[in-house]
C-alpha cells in the first residue's frame, strides 16, 4: 500500500553499486514524507548508516584483469592476494566482495579497509533513525523462502528469465541474481526444473545465512527483535 522507490529503476547491465544507491536515497531523506527503508543487504545499510569510502572508480583494464582471473581460478587466489586488514574484514564466502577488494587494492596501491578507515560522515546516522534488524526463527524463514520461489515460478519467473536470455552474460552483476542462473542453466538444458529449484532455494537459504553473520558482527547498535 505503500509507494515504493528505487526498485525495479535499474536496467540489466547498467553499472549500479552502493555508491550510486546512496546518492539515489539522499533527495528521499531530503523531503517532507519519512522514509522507510527495508532490505537485506548489510552493505547498503551499514554503508547508509556509518558511511562510505569514496573509493576511485575502477579502471577498465583492471576489472577486465579481475574478470578473468575470477573465471579462470576462482576467488582463492585473488583472496590471498589481498591485505590482512581488508581480508579479516570482507565476506570471504563472497566473490563479488573479494574481486571488489582485489580490485580497489590493485587499482589503488591502499586496500580496501584502509579506504573504509577513511570513510566520510554517513548519510543517516543512526541516532537520527529507529534502526530495527528482524531476527525470525530459521527454519521458519527456510519454509518461507523455499515457498517464496515456489509462488515465483507460479507468477512467471521462468519466462522473465527467458527474455533476457538473448543477453545473458554469466559474469555481469545483474546475472548474480538469486535464482536466475539456475533458471538459465535449466533453459540451456543443463538441468531440470526441480533441480534448478531445489538448488535455487539453497542458494537463498545461503544467502540468509550470510545477512545473519552480517547482522551479528556489523549491526550490532541495531534493535534486534526477534519474531516468533
Amino acid at each position: 500500500m505503500a509507494p515504493h522507490r528505487l526498485y525495479g529503476h535499474v536496467a540489466p547491465g547498467a553499472d549500479y553499486s552502493v555508491g550510486h544507491w546512496l546518492r539515489e536515497v539522499a533527495p528521499l531523506l531530503a523531503g517532507p514524507e519519512r522514509a522507510i527503508i527495508v532490505g537485506g543487504t548489510g552493505l547498503y545499510l551499514t554503508a547508509l548508516t556509518e558511511g562510505l569510502a569514496e573509493i576511485p572508480p575502477t579502471p577498465p583494464d583492471v576489472r577486465a584483469e579481475a574478470d578473468g582471473r575470477m573465471a579462470a581460478e576462482g576467488p582463492a587466489l585473488m583472496l590471498a592476494e589481498i591485505d590482512a586488514e581488508t581480508s579479516a574484514r570482507i565476506d570471504r564466502l563472497n566473490p563479488a566482495r573479494i574481486q571488489r577488494a582485489w580490485e580497489v587494492q590493485r587499482a589503488t596501491g591502499r586496500g580496501l579497509a584502509a579506504w573504509q578507515d577513511g570513510t566520510a560522515a554517513p548519510l543517516l546516522p543512526l541516532d537520527r533513525a529507529q534502526p530495527v534488524v528482524l531476527m525470525p526463527d530459521r527454519d521458519w524463514l527456510a519454509r518461507r523462502i523455499d515457498m517464496r520461489f515456489d509462488r515465483m515460478l507460479q507468477d512467471g519467473a521462468l519466462d522473465e528469465v527467458r527474455r533476457v536470455l538473448p543477453t545473458w552474460e554469466p559474469a555481469a552483476l545483474w546475472a548474480k541474481a538469486i535464482g536466475a542462473p539456475e533458471l538459465v542453466a535449466h533453459l540451456q538444458g543443463d538441468m531440470t526444473i526441480d533441480a534448478a529449484r531445489e538448488a535455487a532455494q539453497a542458494a537463498s537459504r545461503q544467502y540468509a545465512k550470510r545477512q545473519r553473520t552480517w547482522f551479528r558482527s556489523r549491526m550490532k547498535a541495531w534493535r534486534c527483535v526477534t519474531l516468533p
